[in-house]
């Protein structure tokens, strides 16, 4: 697994995920708000898989 998420996309993935967890454990929303995991997962790997399959990278650095 190569690096593909830079910086200031790691910082908004915690943002939202962090976000969508707190509506759900609010009952804001629904169970649907524990997808906020992903973006908490990919941001502390620092590699979204999605971004492979479209060949993107907001990473500044090749790794």
């Amino acid at each position: 697994m190569k690096t593909n998420v830079g910086g200031i996309d790691r910082v908004l993935r915690i943002v939202v995920g962090l976000a969508l967890i707190a509506l759900t454990l609010t009952g804001a929303i629904g169970v649907w708000g524990w997808i906020g995991l992903v973006p908490l997962a990919t941001a502390a790997l620092g590699f979204c898989p999605l971004y492979t399959v479209l060949g993107f990278s907001s990473c500044p650095v090749k790794s």
